[in-house]
């Protein structure tokens, strides 16, 4: 695909991948459906199947495969008239290529692609569970594709909180701002493993329970490819669009649900006018507050979250500091654990957190947890991520409170009396520099000082 002029960047690339894929995942399973059910008919007319134009290793190529991709099969495919009540199959294609394009330009090294995704099976449980590792690695790549790294959130985070929310078969999850549908893949395997599953009906069940919202075109794709690849049928819940576009007191109690997990995008700026979908005391420009408002608006009574926020939405002052207020007072805000630095390296700096609260209660008292590197670790980076297992020690902790050189809890009179700043630090364990004398840190910044000197001299060298 790098030698094809006409996409450019990664992120093409991968967008260019996931419609080829998402076809054939969707032959494949149509071929699966009609094993089972003998009058299985496709919602696809018969040319713009993947079997019918694509299959062949030495089928169309060239020209002739470009020119059916643009004035046919996109054409075909955007223009299907299917509701999502008529068939819930054909309406996944059609929302799928509402926003997206062809980029390639050759139809030779389409010809290319298309040949090596037909070596994958995905009715084989083998090709499947490799396929899903190498998915789940794409997912990953997109974190050095630009802007389009917002969409990530590692896994052992989604697992991590999922697991502490633990969502039960029958209640609705949903995740307002879900990219690529890491939070709701976690959701569908935590309750698969839970051995809630026993019948097909319970399986349904837990389908369509799941709902994810999603703005940007391409982690919509992707979302649903996600699901697909996960055994869901049809991820029609995965909707296409923007939950702060409309007033907040529109939502009511149809629109609530019993866990909200999520990633909100932070650092990012709503829309102009977005702001005023919500109440006049709660109006900020910040998309991470915004969600947080929509977040409390959307969990039923006794309902529960677990969300990602950065540390500037606990520090901070104005309008989230009655955003906060509100969150203590009609949430029991009962647990911050606080991530170590580079969780989401490269693509941002910024540190982060996971706020576990439930509606229904006021919070008496906030427990918090700073997780530490691991030894010897200084950053987590790209080529060193978080891992599951660096979860373990507060995954133990999390069902047996007590304080300890990572754990201390705060009360909600503390709270107040900082104006609900939420930004406490660890009492228990003292950073190196808090025990050090002013000469002793001066003198460690001249040496620091002498080092760098010497490194530039070495620099100017070579230059």
């Amino acid at each position: 695909m790098r030698k094809d002029a006409g996409v450019d960047g990664d992120a093409q690339r991968l967008s260019q991948l996931v419609w080829l894929l998402f076809l054939k995942i969707f032959d494949d399973r149509e071929r699966e459906y009609e094993l089972i059910d003998g009058k299985y008919k496709s919602p696809l007319p018969p040319e713009l199947r993947w079997r019918n134009w694509a299959q062949d290793p030495e089928g169309m190529t060239g020209d002739e495969l470009l020119d059916f991709i643009n004035n046919k099969l996109f054409k075909k495919l955007k223009g299907l008239s299917f509701g999502a009540s008529d068939d819930p199959r054909g309406f996944i294609v059609k929302e799928v290529f509402e926003d997206t394009y062809n980029y390639m330009k050759s139809g030779t090294l389409i010809r290319q692609v298309i040949n090596k995704i037909n070596e994958i099976d995905f009715n084989r449980q083998e090709d499947k569970h490799h396929f899903n590792e190498i998915y789940e690695h794409l997912l990953k790549e997109l974190q050095s594709a630009g802007n389009a790294g917002e969409y990530y959130t590692p896994r052992p985070i989604t697992k991590f909180v999922v697991e502490m929310t633990d969502p039960k078969l029958g209640e609705i999850i949903l995740d307002p701002a879900c990219g690529t549908g890491g939070f709701l893949v976690s959701a569908l395997e935590h309750i698969r493993n839970s051995g809630e599953i026993k019948t097909a009906k319970d399986e349904k069940k837990l389908q369509t329970s799941l709902k994810g919202v999603e703005l940007k075109p391409l982690p919509h794709l992707l979302a649903i490819t996600n699901m697909i690849l996960h055994g869901v049928e049809t991820p029609q819940q995965i909707k296409r669009d923007d939950m702060l576009s409309r007033p907040l007191r529109e939502y009511g109690p149809k629109d609530r649900v019993d866990v909200i997990v999520a990633n909100p995008p932070f650092g990012g700026v709503v829309k102009d006018g977005t702001e005023a979908n919500f109440p006049a005391s709660f109006r900020t420009k910040s998309t991470a507050d915004l969600f947080l408002v929509l977040f409390m608006q959307l969990l039923k009574p006794n309902g529960r979250a677990g969300i990602i926020l950065p540390d500037g939405s606990l520090f901070g002052e104005g309008v989230i500091t009655a955003i906060k207020q509100k969150l203590l007072e009609e949430f029991n805000l009962h647990t911050i654990v606080r991530l170590p630095s580079g969780v989401f390296s490269p693509y941002a700096g910024v540190n982060t957190n996971l706020l576990f609260f439930e509606k229904g209660k006021p919070t008496k008292e906030v427990w918090y947890y700073q997780m530490p590197l691991p030894e010897g670790l200084r950053q987590y980076t790209k080529g060193r991520p978080i891992k599951d297992e660096e979860f373990n020690a507060v995954k133990k902790w999390f069902q047996n409170r007590t304080e300890n050189e990572y754990a201390w809890k705060v009360s909600i009179e503390e709270i107040k009396a900082r104006n609900y700043n939420l930004d406490f630090k660890n009492p228990n364990k003292k950073d190196d520099i808090e025990h050090k004398s002013p000469e002793e840190i001066l003198k460690g910044l001249m040496e620091k000082e002498g080092e760098i000197g010497e490194v530039l001299k070495e620099i100017r060298k070579e230059i």
